[in-house]
Parts: structure tokens; sequence; C-alpha cells
């Protein structure tokens, strides 16, 4: 998506989702030593750092801000040499685009086999259930293609790859040191806890479902809590609030989702500021 496309997608995602009070993104901030995130309008894209090594986890909108952000937390993008990409969405690889800023033109960029597919234009992407063909994204950084199960390591970080596929056909999580899971567009938080994600946006809603359980079912075998970190709703470490409703699909234009806690328009970016960037811990969401 060039950055006209993406320009034009905020103009007309306002639109249809004011008042909705459905995306709740963070602001740009840390969530704790290890984890910063930026906001991009409704997106959040993410920093993991351990021992002097920063990954990136998705790559936002085609969004003019994006440098300017990066730098109220200390972050040279020259600095990022690895990315994880959970989707191709043009919300979550825009900074990787040809027309971009080409701030990780050097990046390696890791994303599933099966979401590639996208990418060479072997399948495209499709919302409102089919009707709406999205443009395809180019990009040129080098990639490497993960499959379900994969584990890899960059330096010391251990980073295990989860296929998820429902909202996109390839829909990749990442399990980033068996203790905080960057879940993309596979949860969705609402005021009473998580569902599958916004209904309008996915290639197969009962896919979506199907994966989430699947995912549960794994995260509770191991026995221990995690920091699960959407890409449009926050965190939260209670497993049982993110799973409590994972049946069930976020319909957007229905009363019963709307989170009173959410912006009016999340568009709009007035709160987000470098003074609170540098001086606010991110809160997780509110629990049950």
């Amino acid at each position: 998506m060039a950055r006209k496309d993406s320009d034009n997608q905020k103009k007309s995602m306002s639109r249809l989702f004011r008042g909705r009070a459905i995306f709740k993104p963070l602001n740009t901030g840390r969530i704790d030593e290890r984890v910063v995130c930026v906001r991009e309008w409704v997106a959040n894209i993410f920093f993991y750092t351990k021992n002097g090594v920063t990954i990136m986890i998705d790559a936002g909108y085609n969004y003019a801000g994006l440098r300017e952000k990066m730098g109220w937390l200390d972050i040279d993008p020259s600095s990022i040499e690895h990315i994880l990409i959970t989707h191709q969405d043009t919300d979550h690889v825009g900074a990787l685009e040809r027309d971009s800023e080409l701030l990780f033109k050097d990046a390696t960029v890791y994303i599933g086999e099966i979401e590639n597919r996208y990418l060479t234009g072997e399948a495209r992407r499709r919302v409102i259930h089919g009707l709406y063909k999205l443009p395809m994204v180019k990009t040129d950084n080098r990639r490497v293609l993960l499959k379900d199960g994969e584990i890899l390591n960059i330096g010391d970080i251990k980073i295990e790859c989860l296929l998820v596929p429902g909202h996109t056909w390839g829909h990749m999580v990442y399990l980033v040191d068996d203790e905080y899971l960057f879940t993309g567009d596979t949860i969705w938080f609402g005021a009473d806890g998580g569902y599958s994600f916004i209904s309008t946006l996915a290639e197969d809603n009962k896919l979506a479902v199907k994966s989430l359980e699947k995912l549960e079912k794994n995260l509770r075998a191991r026995g221990k809590s995690f920091k699960i970190i959407t890409g449009h709703t926050g965190w939260t470490d209670d497993t049982d609030f993110a799973f409590v409703h994972r049946t069930e699909l976020c319909r957007p234009f229905t009363r019963k989702y709307e989170d009173p806690s959410a912006p009016y328009d999340g568009y709009i970016e007035d709160d987000d500021t470098e003074e609170n960037a540098r001086k606010n811990l991110l809160r997780k969401v509110k629990t049950l």
C-alpha cells in the first residue's frame, strides 16, 4: 500500500469506526524494561530489547511520524536489523513499503510462509466478508519464511512462532522468551475480556475462533502466565481475561462490543506526546 493509500485508509476507517469505541491503542511508551511501543493512529508496533539487541514486532502504517516517535523512546531506526511480522495487513507492514521513508530498508523481515503469499501476489487480502480487496503491499526487504512451531534465536532472544489463521490465512503470533506473546490481530480486548478479532476484517471467522481455541490450549498447557500484547487494544497478564470470550467475534457495529474506555476516534492522536512517552508506564487493561 502506497503512502497515499495509507492516508486514504486513515480517512475512511476514521469515518467508518468513529464513535464505535472499538479501537483502544496504547499511546507511545513503555510496558516494562524490555517492551516499548509506538502508536500509529489505531495501531501499535512494538520493540523488544534484551542484552543490547532490539527486535521490532510489526511495522505499522506507512506513517510519517514513525522516526519522531521512535526518538521519544531513544531508538534509532538504523539499529533495527530484525522485524517480526504477524501478518501483512497495511497497518502492520507499512514502514516496509517501497514508497515509505525506508527507515528499515536493510532489516531482515520474518514472516510466515503462508502469509508471504500475499506479498508475492499468490493471494489477495480480502475484508468486509470478502467483498473488498486491499491494495497489494510491495517491499524489497530480505525475508525469512517461518513455519508453525518454529523456534529461532536472535542474539539472546528466543522466539517461538505459532500459526493462528483466520484474520489472515497465515497470521502468526510470537512468544518471546517464553514470557511475552505478541498477538497482532488475533485477539480483541473489550471492557469485559478478550474476543476473536473484528469480524468484518477476517478472511475466515470460523477458522479464527478455532485458532484462538488452539492458542489458548497451547498457553494453558505451559502452566504459567504471559504478557499478552495485542496490536490494537492494549495488553494483559491475565490469561482468563484474554480468552474469556474466545468463541465469540467482536462485531464492530453492535453496541454490545463498545468499550467506554476506548477513544471516540482512535485516529486522533492528540494525547500521544513525548512527555507522556518518556515518563509513564503503559498500564494493562482492567481485568474482570
